[in-house]
């Protein structure tokens, strides 16, 4: 098993977040993260792709590596939601701490929960932070 923490607002660093759950939900072994603070918005924005488009968000790509990095992450992002052994929650503090409305984590993620209790559902998992 697998526990990626998903920390931050970098999209690319949220790509390499999702590519590591994807990975390996898609091979059977379960797969857990919690989005925290920074990914939390990009997570949930449904215009994550339009965001990836901009030539800011992502520096270092090249202009038409932008397009398909831009269609990975949110193809990355949906896969995620759709594969039975991933689970992605939000964080309880940033829910509470940057007012995410509720209802956008229950259509996008699989609900809310403190990093405490994220901890100790991955118990030997291996744990990630990006």
């Amino acid at each position: 098993m697998i526990a990626v923490i998903l920390a931050s607002e970098q999209l690319d660093r949220l790509y390499t977040g999702l590519s590591l759950l994807v990975s390996t939900a898609a091979e059977g072994e379960r797969a857990l993260g919690l989005a925290t603070f920074g990914a939390l918005a990009p997570l949930l924005d449904p215009r994550l792709e339009a965001l990836a488009l901009h030539p800011g968000a992502v520096p270092a790509l090249s202009e038409p590596g932008r397009a398909t990095f831009a269609r990975s992450l949110a193809e990355l992002r949906d896969t995620a939601a759709e594969l039975p052994e991933c689970t992605i929650w939000a964080c309880a503090a940033a829910v509470e701490t940057t007012g995410v409305d509720r209802g956008v984590i229950a259509d996008r993620l699989d609900g809310v929960l403190s990093t405490p209790r994220f901890l100790h559902e991955a118990g030997d998992a291996r744990l990630v932070v990006v």
